[in-house]
């Protein structure tokens, strides 16, 4: 059994496969042949799995990307756009969680779903780090806190976000700013290696959070710790994210305390038309 598997029971020699292919590396010789690899194609091939997705008639099938381990699209799971767009404007920055732990296999659910967000040559080279331990998350946040401290004390003219001092504040009074007592903490990151790194990485958050929407979980994106990921080496040690892993963005998840009614307005977009 080769790279590329074609049923000819089933394959109609239509040509669909092969005019999908992003890389042009599938071919038919005539309308009376199957398609084929090109000389070399298994190197470059993306593993995107558009020519399994496209076959109507389940003729198609490659190595990486086996026709079984590929689901059937479920007309009846259709949303309309109107659901679509609550949907997404629902989508609320969660800094107030139930004091209750997210499971471990709720995490490891929607991790699951985000691996499906797109990668730049669909590289595939998100990692994740992962902490659902509170005392751990109160650590990292207080490392992060001390890194902020640092930074005032010892380059006080330096342009900081306004809020440093406040979250510092916040802190030593005994309020955590940082992760707002978040029970679970996921990083998503990404090697040097990945050329759409910082991309890759966010479009893999952007879908575990609206993943974990419908299971009531809130979520808001952790810009503290990713400046401090940057630039504090005791949260780098404390944190330990992969090494090489030069992309990253954290995200704290909870069950979300808030409900919320209405869909708040924002800006109208500026579009520049050309």
């Amino acid at each position: 059994m080769g790279f590329l598997i074609i049923d000819p029971d089933k394959c109609k020699k239509d040509g669909i496969c092969v005019g999908e292919c992003p890389l042009a590396i599938l071919h038919q010789q005539d309308k009376n042949s199957f398609p084929e690899m090109v000389a070399g194609g298994e190197g470059i091939c993306l593993r995107c799995g558009h020519c399994v997705a496209v076959c109507p008639h389940n003729a198609l099938s490659l190595e990486p990307v086996p026709l079984e381990a590929c689901p059937v699209i479920d007309k009846n799971l259709a949303i309309s756009e109107d659901q679509a767009i609550q949907f997404l404007r629902s989508r609320r920055s969660v800094r107030f969680f139930k004091d209750r732990p997210v499971e471990q296999k709720t995490l490891q659910h929607l991790i699951d779903i985000a691996r499906y967000a797109p990668t730049g040559g669909n590289s595939q080279l998100v990692e994740w780090t992962v902490f659902n331990d509170k005392e751990k998350i109160h650590d990292i946040a207080g490392i992060a806190v001390d890194g902020m401290k640092y930074a005032l004390k010892n380059d006080p003219n330096a342009d900081y976000p306004p809020y440093f001092p406040l979250i510092i504040a916040a802190w030593d009074m005994g309020m955590d700013a940082v992760l707002r007592d978040a029970p679970a903490l996921v990083i998503a990151s990404a090697p040097a290696a990945a050329v759409s790194g910082m991309v890759d990485v966010s479009l893999a958050l952007s879908y575990l959070e609206l993943a974990a929407q419908p299971r009531g979980i809130g979520t808001c994106w952790a810009g503290i710790i990713h400046m401090a990921l940057h630039a504090w080496q005791p949260l780098k040690d404390a944190v330990g994210l992969p090494a090489g892993h030069v992309h990253h963005y954290a995200m704290m998840l909870g069950h979300a305390k808030p409900r919320y009614f209405r869909l708040p307005e924002r800006k109208k977009p500026t579009i520049h038309w050309k």
